[in-house]
């Protein structure tokens, strides 16, 4: 097809600037991931994330398609697929974590033991 070239040639002509500006690109996308693409990242289907949660999988797709949810129904979906949400707020003074929403103990700093 006119004007389709493939992804490699087209690499091929960019300079050690532009490809590591690409890689960046990628890395940082690979890195945002909405709901769904994150199940699936997980190599969970959503009936298997939806037996584990106890709910239907229709639900839960509907779930997976919210763009506002409560901070605690957020974190039991992440706990299911395995992993752990962490809150990041960020000041203008520096980076600040939320702890309140912690389903576990927080570690304690080693001087404080």
């Amino acid at each position: 097809m006119a004007g389709h070239h493939p992804w490699s040639k087209l690499r091929d002509r960019m300079t050690e600037a532009q490809r590591a500006d690409m890689d960046n690109r990628v890395r940082k996308m690979e890195a945002e991931m909405v709901l769904a693409e994150l199940r699936k990242y997980s190599g969970m289907t959503q009936k298997d994330l939806a037996e584990k949660l106890g709910v239907t999988q229709p639900t839960l797709s509907g779930q997976e398609h919210q763009d506002d949810m409560e901070i605690s129904t957020l974190s039991r979906l992440i706990q299911a697929l395995g992993g752990k949400l962490e809150l990041i707020v960020h000041m203008p003074k520096g980076d600040i974590r939320l702890t309140q929403f912690d389903t576990g103990p927080t570690p304690q700093p080693e001087a404080a033991r």
